[in-house]
């Protein structure tokens, strides 16, 4: 069944995090309708765009242009016209910018429709192997300020842990989880649905040598086994 698009709406929608061939069949159908698409980087956007041969309007929106960019959209939005929200990959609002624009337009009585689809934290999730009916997802840790109240907070979890980090950080996340939360088994998936999709199980510390004996390349989810 066709779907209409609904004048005046925000479309929440789920792009793939690796594989092009995992944009849902609804996906390209509101890509292909909508008056807008806000992305998150729009040169990536364009491409996964041009690679469907769909041709719309960009507008930048990410992280630090999300306070000035958000009233622009809304006003669009009260005038009739349907946008598009993406980012670089997943689904947008989860480690990534929606939630300010998604905020605002509720209070302003815009309609908000999500399109699911690919998600990096559950894909790794259901192959991990570690327990699913309980978890919980907690993003990037702090940095710095906050992380090691995060770290001791997570201590006593007993649900299945998900994180995301980046290559430049993996190590140091291992290493402070070991210190903080012990040694206990942990499944780290890269480069999920790409052509090197890697998963590696074991406890943190076979898992840390692992990744500490190569050059660490592409975006971790790391999969934590809950205290017991």
């Amino acid at each position: 069944m066709s779907e209409e698009i609904q004048h005046g709406a925000l479309y929440i929608v789920s792009t793939p995090i690796g594989n092009l061939d995992d944009i849902s069949l609804r996906a390209i159908k509101i890509l292909k309708g909508v008056d807008l698409v806000a992305a998150e980087d729009t040169r990536k956007t364009k491409f996964l765009l041009d690679h469907l041969s769909i041709s719309k309007p960009l507008v930048s929106y990410y992280s630090y242009n999300e306070a000035r960019r958000v009233p622009e959209l809304v006003d669009q939005l009260k005038q009739g016209k349907s946008i598009a929200v993406v980012t670089d990959a997943g689904t947008p609002g989860i480690s990534d910018p929606a939630y300010l624009l998604i905020r605002n337009a509720i209070d302003r009585g815009i309609s908000i429709v999500p399109i699911p689809g690919a998600n990096a934290a559950l894909a790794a999730l259901v192959a991990s192997g570690l327990p699913t009916d309980r978890f919980v997802f907690e993003g990037f840790l702090p940095v710095k300020k906050g992380r090691k109240t995060k770290l001791e907070a997570l201590k006593s979890e007993h649900r299945t842990i998900i994180l995301y980090e980046s290559p430049f950080r993996i190590e140091r996340t291992l290493n402070d989880i070991i210190e903080y939360w012990g040694d206990r088994n942990i499944v780290v998936a890269r480069e999920l649905t790409k052509k090197f999709e890697e998963f590696k199980r074991g406890k943190v510390t076979e898992v840390l040598a692992q990744i500490a004996a190569s050059t660490p390349k592409g975006e971790f989810v790391l999969v934590v086994e809950g205290t017991h």
